[in-house]
């Protein structure tokens, strides 16, 4: 099985509380909503051919929570299919606090998440998605365990809050496979890692 990360950022990186007002204040973090008046019909056209592809989700704690109680408790997911995706196909949540997930055909990873992120990968076949969950996505990459990454960059600059990559981390060297651009100005890149990036040994003089 393939692992897939798709991230929605702001073109200074940012990715938090890009929902709404409320959905992530973490850090007094008070600039949220920002990608909604954004998200054009490309972009959702987009993105439900993305979820319709996957065959099994993983996720952080914090947005199996969010996603949960959004896409989760739709009356009729069916009109939907982000929602039709997510509510009948396999989740797998990394978390060492969650005991009692109350989403239908949810499982925890806990105790050894590599090797157990690592088994689903040569166990099942397909593609397992990864959205949002920025800690996590960060995790995955340290540990080698990311095939590709989908990068939906709005052309707004949020100027605070968690960016998907930090300050300082482990490199990562990137194949682009595709690159598009919407009417409303989000670009899709889509990257397939390859090791680790080479640099200059010497310089002109």
């Amino acid at each position: 099985m393939k692992l897939t990360t798709i991230t929605n950022v702001s073109v200074d990186g940012v990715m938090q509380g890009l929902g709404g007002p409320d959905e992530d204040r973490r850090g007094g973090f008070e600039r949220g909503g920002w990608a909604l008046p954004l998200f054009g019909d490309e972009a959702e056209m987009f993105l439900g051919e993305v979820y319709q592809r996957a065959d099994a989700f993983l996720f952080g704690r914090r947005t199996y929570e969010i996603f949960a109680g959004s896409w989760g408790t739709m009356p009729d997911p069916s009109t939907s299919p982000i929602a039709a995706a997510l509510n009948t196909r396999p989740k797998y949540v990394a978390s060492s606090t969650l005991s009692d997930p109350r989403w239908a055909n949810t499982t925890v990873l806990s105790g050894d998440v590599a090797a157990a992120v690592a088994e689903l990968k040569t166990k099942r076949e397909g593609e397992l998605q990864v959205h949002g969950s920025g800690s996590l996505v960060r995790w995955l990459l340290d540990n080698h365990l990311v095939d590709a990454i989908t990068l939906l960059t709005y052309p707004v600059v949020v100027g605070q809050g968690t960016r998907l990559f930090p300050d300082t981390g482990p490199d990562a060297a990137l194949d682009l496979v595709d690159s598009r651009a919407f009417t409303g100005g989000i670009t899709i890149q889509v990257y397939r890692t390859s090791g680790r990036p080479q640099y200059a040994t010497n310089t002109r003089t």
